[in-house]
């Protein structure tokens, strides 16, 4: 890959966003390579969870490459906003936990990138904003749609129309960040750390809460009667009996020997 390094870190894939020069902008290659590094992540069975973040100390990701669409049709738009959805949708449906690591401005198509991700960690100094009505355009990879589920529609109304940036405290107080690091310099220590955490709970129902929040976030009546479902098919597998077993006899639970199951 041109644009992306993927790289394990232990049961962890870092996948980084690679054009420093560029603040690290999400030209068509950049985005099939994430899609390509995404999908490697989750086919790999020694991978348990990933961290996407973006090169140097600027930007996670500045917004698409403006260049490269400036002179598309209106079809070539449509086909773009359409890649872009397609790439979004297949990290926010991802069984294993995905986390922006934000490391500088994420802006238009880089916060719609942050927002695919189940978690956001940031840097102080962060900045996030979907500007593109500056360009008097709207977002095209989901960015009026997610930007909604996380802040809610009066907030996210207020920074699609102004095009305004928020800064980080901002966005933590507004939920579209759940943390903010100490420092710049610990922000991937601290998102690995919250990564961690969550890798020693059950694998096969912490997948289920990335799916079943989904169709929250969705307004799809039809959650509730997944999660019923959901509950009771988990009962029939090792991974609650070992959950179960461990509470009972006071001992830490051993999940991952439970898996591969669906």
């Amino acid at each position: 890959m041109q644009n992306i390094r993927y790289e394990h870190h232990g049961s962890l894939a870092h996948i980084t966003i690679n054009r420093p020069d560029k603040l690290n902008a999400l030209n068509r290659r950049t985005l099939l390579e994430i899609e390509e590094a995404v999908a490697m992540a989750m086919s790999d069975a020694a991978v348990h969870s990933v961290i996407l973040t973006g090169s140097g100390d600027k930007a996670f990701a500045a917004g698409a490459d403006v260049a490269e669409f400036a002179h598309f049709t209106a079809n070539e738009a449509r086909d773009l906003s359409a890649a872009g959805h397609r790439i979004m949708d297949s990290i926010a449906t991802a069984p294993k936990p995905v986390l922006a690591a934000i490391n500088g401005f994420a802006l238009g198509g880089g916060l719609e990138l942050a927002m695919a991700c189940h978690l956001r960690v940031a840097v102080p100094a962060a900045r996030l904003g979907q500007p593109e009505v500056n360009l008097g355009l709207i977002p095209g990879y989901g960015g009026t749609q997610r930007l909604v589920e996380w802040v809610g529609r009066a907030r996210a109304l207020e920074m699609l129309m102004s095009g305004d940036p928020i800064d980080a405290a901002t966005a933590l107080q507004w939920g579209l960040v759940n943390r903010i690091s100490a420092t710049p310099e610990s922000l991937l220590e601290e998102s690995t750390a919250l990564l961690n955490r969550i890798l020693q709970r059950g694998p096969i129902a912490v997948s289920h809460c990335i799916r079943l929040s989904a169709l929250a976030a969705q307004g799809d009546p039809d959650g509730y009667l997944q999660e019923i479902e959901t509950f009771g098919s988990l009962f029939q597998q090792p991974e609650s009996r070992e959950g179960i077993g461990a509470f009972l006899e006071k001992r830490k639970a051993a999940f991952r020997s439970s898996e591969p199951r669906s």
